[in-house]
């Protein structure tokens, strides 16, 4: 066993030349439950037991004991710059509860496999094989009883937050180039404060170089293979051809106004709207927060109205009928 380091990133994870990962931040997890707050119930599923692809199922209160109309479906990818956190952290369980319950959706929160013993572009196929789980519930057909009789497939949405939500954007490409067409309805898609990065230097990026390179030296590690560093289309938008077919009609994509990323999700929106993709995209900022603020804080005003915002965007099409 060796103690030689190859990569030490900010104090938050550790490669040693040996090939051990030590993590410092969301590796703890939190069991599956009936939480007493919101009366969100959830329960966890093994999706593939080769290669341990796993998630965390959420239903709301309304739903526990009643058969009431299916509700829209949010398939949530974590952030952690692919190579941290996992669904199951305190983090992100506490997050998704309160989400479920402030909104009435049933949320599937997939626990991808992290770079770099996994790298990209493993978490994609991770994120992708959990999307095929999910449509082979079509017709009420798939393992889960709780999305078979809750969950509404015509009314399915991505959201993710950081490296999440760059999951979320190229997981709706997927759907919109893939010649394997899954058996649900993408209607939207909800981008937070979206891990997006490019080499040449837009906005504020020039006044925050350190930022820059420990964003750089994540993307790095979790794709060594990558030719193309920055410029990668899977962390690039702008160098993406297929941008354009992005397989859903509505896009939100939320920036915080202190994120160093904030100028990589409104280049973002400035690209979809000069494509040829013809959906409607909206844009939220937080005025004063940075990034993932959200996360450390669910009752805080800015949190409560991005979720407000998401509740809003996710019922667009339903509200009043």
């Amino acid at each position: 066993m060796s103690d030689e380091v190859d990569y030490d990133i900010s104090s938050l994870i550790k490669v040693y030349n040996d090939g051990r990962v030590e993590r410092f931040r969301g590796t703890d997890v939190v069991p599956s439950s009936l939480d007493s707050e919101t009366g969100v119930q959830s329960t966890d599923v093994v999706i593939s037991a080769e290669t341990g692809l796993s998630a965390r199922l959420y239903i709301p209160k309304t739903t526990i004991n009643t058969a009431t109309q299916k509700l829209p479906l949010l398939v949530y990818f974590h952030g952690g710059a692919f190579c941290m956190e996992n669904a199951y952290s305190p983090t992100y369980h506490n997050y998704v509860n309160s989400l479920v319950g402030l909104s009435n959706i049933v949320v599937v929160s997939v626990n991808y496999r992290l770079a770099p013993e996994n790298p990209i572009p493993i978490a994609y196929d991770d994120s992708w094989a959990a999307l095929k789980w999910v449509a082979s519930h079509f017709e009420g057909k798939g393992t889960s009883e709780w999305l078979n009789s809750k969950a509404d497939l015509e009314r399915v949405f991505f959201a993710g937050d950081s490296a999440g939500a760059n999951i979320a954007n190229n997981m709706a490409i997927r759907v919109g180039i893939s010649e394997e067409k899954l058996s649900f309805r993408l209607e939207g898609i909800v981008l937070v404060h979206p891990y997006f990065m490019g080499e040449q230097v837009i906005g504020e990026e020039a006044n925050r170089p350190q930022i820059k390179a420990l964003l750089e030296a994540f993307w790095l590690l979790a794709c060594p293979s990558s030719t193309k560093g920055l410029d990668d289309p899977f962390i690039n938008p702008a160098e993406d051809p297929n941008l354009e077919r992005l397989g859903c009609g509505r896009v939100l994509v939320c920036v915080a106004e202190r994120d160093f990323v904030k100028d990589r999700g409104l280049y973002y929106i400035e690209l979809l709207r000069k494509s040829e993709w013809r959906g409607a995209v909206e844009v939220m900022e937080a005025k004063g927060e940075d990034h993932v603020f959200h996360l450390h804080d669910l009752t805080s005003n800015n949190a409560i109205a991005m979720v407000n915002k998401i509740v809003s965007f996710i019922f667009h099409q339903h509200i009043n009928v």
